[in-house]
């Protein structure tokens, strides 16, 4: 009876080949990501770590786990960092502006008070002069027997100003007044030039305080050149106040 030897077809592979295909196989789980299957019993039952070769393999796993955390880690860090950075821009950017709008606002309110301040403010109406005919100086000069307002010192052609901030009422010729203004003042008296020589202003037009309005002169009843300035309660004759005492009132000297 002849036999027939075993030619190694069905032989059990060696454990170099089985240690090489499970080190691929556990390859290939690591660059999937599939790792469940490290834990399976029949893993664990292999060969040797010397045999199998699966601590390079794992090592490299975790390797690169660990870099691509660090990555991510690093580009979060960064992300944080960026938007604090622009928060923190755009807080010095509102500060920054709203200290503008503060100066600003300040700059205009000093503005408008120093505005306030002079158009409540009064000047002589005649620069550097002096009364030469005191109010309610008694004579014939007068028709009404005194004199119902205050002569400045000037001569012809000299500037006269308005004593504070008005409008324009009156203008042209007054009688004995000859060439007049009367101004409606901001605070709602009245003031009277007269004897001008020129007039520079119109109906209607409003004035500053010290804003040149016309010329000195001796048109009307004068015996010669200067201002007769009134103060009243109304734009008519007759209701006169003390002038002295009225610009006085408004911090001017005379």
């Amino acid at each position: 009876m002849a036999f027939i030897c075993a030619t190694g077809k069905h032989r059990r592979p060696s454990r170099i080949k089985r240690g090489t295909a499970q080190a691929a196989g556990v390859a290939a789980l690591a660059t999937t990501g599939i790792v469940g299957g490290l834990a399976a019993p029949a893993f664990a039952a292999e060969n040797s770590v010397e045999q199998t070769g699966l601590n390079p393999v794992i090592t490299i796993g975790n390797t690169i786990a660990d870099k691509i955390d660090a990555q991510a880690e690093a580009q979060k860090n960064a992300a944080e960092e960026a938007a604090r950075q622009k928060a923190a821009e755009e807080a010095a950017r509102l500060k920054a502006a709203a200290k503008a709008k503060a100066e600003r606002e300040a700059k205009e309110r000093a503005a408008r008070a120093a505005e306030r301040r002079r158009l409540n403010s009064f000047v002589a109406p005649i620069s550097n002069s002096y009364v030469s005919t005191g109010y309610k100086t008694g004579g014939s000069l007068w028709s009404s027997g005194s004199h119902t307002g205050i002569d400045f010192h000037a001569a012809s052609g000299t500037a006269v100003h308005a004593v504070g901030a008005g409008t324009v009422v009156q203008t042209g010729w007054g009688g004995a007044y000859g060439n007049q203004i009367v101004i409606k003042m901001h605070d709602g008296t009245y003031t009277q030039y007269g004897h001008l020589s020129s007039i520079g202003v119109s109906v209607g037009q409003t004035v500053t305080p010290g804003q040149q309005i016309g010329l000195s002169g001796s048109t009307g009843n004068t015996t010669g050149p200067h201002l007769h300035f009134e103060a009243r309660t109304t734009p008519e004759y007759g209701s006169d106040i003390d002038p002295v005492a009225y610009l006085r009132s408004h911090g001017v000297n005379v």
